[in-house]
C-alpha cells in the first residue's frame, strides 16, 4: 500500500516531490518548481499544479506512487485507487507493447522527451498525452527509485 494523500501533516510527501525535482533536474538541467515557490510550499505546489505528474515505484509490475490532483482528475481516480493501481493499467492492452519500449527506452537512456501515446481512464475514456516527459528517480544515495512522467497536453481520442 502507498502512502498517505498529500497534506499538511505529511509535508505533501516532500521527500517523494524532492526526488522528483532532484532526478528531474539531472535529466533536464532545470528545476520542475517555478522560481517564485519555494521551501514548505514546492511539494504543495506539485500537488495542486496545473499539468499531470505521475510516479510508479521499482517492483516487477510498478504500482502508482505519486499523481497529482491534475492526475487523478484525468485518470478518473482518487488518491487511495491510485497507489494501489499497477501503472500499466493506464494503458489499454493493446498498447501495452509500445508503453512497455517507452519504459525500456527510459531505463536505458534515463529519460524521453516529446512522447506520445494513448492512455485510459478508469471509466475506460482514451486520450492522448502529448509531449509527455517520462524519467529515471534516483534517491540521494544513487539508488533506483522508480520514474515519473510529466505533461501538460492531452486531448481525448474520438
Amino acid at each position: 500500500m502507498g502512502w498517505s494523500e498529500p497534506s499538511l501533516d505529511n509535508h505533501f510527501l516532500s521527500h517523494h516531490i524532492d526526488i522528483v525535482r532532484t532526478s528531474y533536474n539531472h535529466w533536464m538541467d532545470r528545476d520542475l518548481a517555478p522560481s517564485n515557490v519555494s521551501g514548505s510550499d514546492i511539494a504543495r505546489w506539485f500537488y495542486h499544479a496545473p499539468f499531470v505528474l505521475l510516479s510508479h515505484d521499482t517492483h516487477p509490475d510498478p504500482l502508482f506512487n505519486y499523481a497529482n490532483l491534475s492526475a487523478q482528475n484525468l485518470f478518473e481516480m482518487d488518491w487511495a485507487t491510485f497507489v494501489t493501481t499497477p501503472s500499466r493499467l493506464s494503458a489499454e492492452p493493446a498498447v501495452l507493447d509500445d508503453r512497455q519500449k517507452l519504459l525500456e527506452e527510459v531505463a536505458a537512456n534515463g529519460f524521453i522527451k516529446n512522447y506520445r501515446g494513448i492512455r485510459m481512464t478508469a471509466s475506460g475514456k482514451r486520450f492522448w498525452i502529448e509531449e509527455a516527459v517520462v524519467w529515471n528517480l534516483f534517491d540521494r544515495d544513487g539508488q533506483y527509485y522508480g520514474q515519473a512522467a510529466l505533461f501538460e497536453r492531452w486531448r481525448w481520442v474520438d
